[in-house]
């Protein structure tokens, strides 16, 4: 029973859920303003509103024009319903695991911004990273996310400036094979950023969510998850090759979250 209530709780949240997703990129405000069509902007009644079963019941399309509701806004509900279930049914009913279960939300909050509009929000990666760091409820487990959440930081930051010194030079020595007296003065190449600063905090929020070992599995996982469908869009433009790496970073944390205690095995066996 207690599993059903946390799966009901996590959809109810998938649905503001959804509200942060359509509204925080935009600019808008998450909490004022009622819910509505975002196509005739008609306010939606309560029975409108009811997660997963509003959809269903209406067939995925608005009451009043009749506009095809997106999938997004049921699989959201179900997702953070199962994300819910799935922390309860490891970790129990607890404050820790609600703070768990939250910090994964917003990390898949995060996830649908950056795979629709290719941005990662400040407010919502550290509000991941504080539900995180607090998920552990207790001091001596708080001091330890947060120096875990300091580590990655601080190594992701490393690894971005790296890799971007890397490529940087490389184009800046391919540029200079074109090189005529009257670009000699100008910079002809680009600056090459191997890594967003999202992605950063949300390494910070593995840290604390996962470990130091756990987190360079779940690292390594979402490069495994993320390779197929760089290799599918190798041969697209420039635009279409930019792949968010948000979802994947998360998906991997919430695999090695569910399996920490036979990963662990696995990697002392291997000692």
């Amino acid at each position: 029973m207690e599993l059903f209530g946390a799966f009901i709780f996590g959809m109810l949240f998938g649905s503001f859920l959804n509200v942060v997703i359509l509204r925080l990129p935009k600019d808008e405000s998450v909490v004022f303003g009622a819910s509505h069509c975002p196509t005739c902007n008609h306010a939606l009644k309560p029975w409108h509103n009811i997660p997963l079963f509003s959809w269903l019941f209406l067939r995925g399309k608005c009451a009043f024009c009749q506009t095809e509701i997106s999938v997004q806004y049921p699989a959201i509900e179900l997702l953070s319903g199962l994300i819910f279930f799935l922390i309860a049914a490891k970790m129990g009913v607890s404050i820790p695991s609600l703070l768990v279960g939250f910090s994964f939300l917003t990390l898949l909050a995060l996830s649908m911004i950056d795979f629709k509009y290719k941005m990662v929000p400040d407010s919502l990666n550290l509000l991941a990273l504080i539900f995180a760091i607090f998920g552990a409820w207790s001091l001596g487990g708080i001091a330890t996310n947060f120096q875990n959440a300091l580590l990655f930081a601080g190594g992701f930051t490393l690894l971005r400036f790296t890799l971007s010194y890397i490529l940087t030079a490389l184009a800046h020595k391919e540029a200079k094979k074109t090189i005529t007296p009257w670009t000699k003065n100008y910079h002809t190449y680009p600056f090459v950023e191997a890594m967003g600063e999202g992605d950063i905090m949300v390494a910070a929020t593995m840290g604390a969510l996962l470990g130091v070992k756990l987190t360079l599995v779940a690292v390594f996982l979402s490069a495994l998850l993320a390779l197929p469908v760089m290799l599918l869009v190798m041969q697209g433009s420039k635009e279409e090759q930019r792949v968010p790496f948000v979802p994947f970073l998360a998906l991997a944390t919430l695999i090695v979250y569910l399996y920490d205690s036979p990963i662990l095995r696995y990697i002392e066996a291997s000692y």
